[in-house]
């Protein structure tokens, strides 16, 4: 097991977690919230460009193990609010393109920091 921790262009960890964890051929992504990098901190107000925020955390994470959302296998989105889901799939459309991973979506009653989307994804490095 491999454990991947301070990867540039994505939020350092808000726990006692890392970003992800390497294991045999699949990568385990920790839960991205909107945290930009650069503030330290959630900027975006809407859920839009929050998820736009989460989708640039995860391929930050991704690239440091040379991935692109294209391995993602599964993805799991969870939001505070199930109205948002037709803003949100938009923009999940948006970043994946024609790449279709399974995907589960939940209502939560609260995400950290406030925040209104946190998806994790799970990818393949073989």
């Amino acid at each position: 097991m491999n454990l991947i921790n301070d990867v540039d262009g994505a939020p350092k960890a808000v726990g006692p977690y890392s970003q992800a964890v390497r294991v045999g051929t699949l990568l385990f992504c920790s839960g991205q919230i909107p945290i930009d990098p650069a503030e330290g901190r959630i900027v975006a107000l809407s859920v839009e460009d929050q998820t736009r925020q989460v989708f640039a955390n995860i391929r930050a994470v991704l690239a440091s193990q040379r991935l692109t959302l294209a391995d993602v296998a599964k993805a799991t989105v969870f939001l505070q609010s199930m109205t948002d889901f037709p803003k949100v799939n938009g923009v999940y459309a948006e970043a994946f393109g024609d790449h279709k991973p399974a995907r589960s979506t939940v209502e939560v009653a609260a995400l950290p920091l406030g925040a209104l989307v946190e998806i994790e994804v799970i990818a393949d490095l073989g």
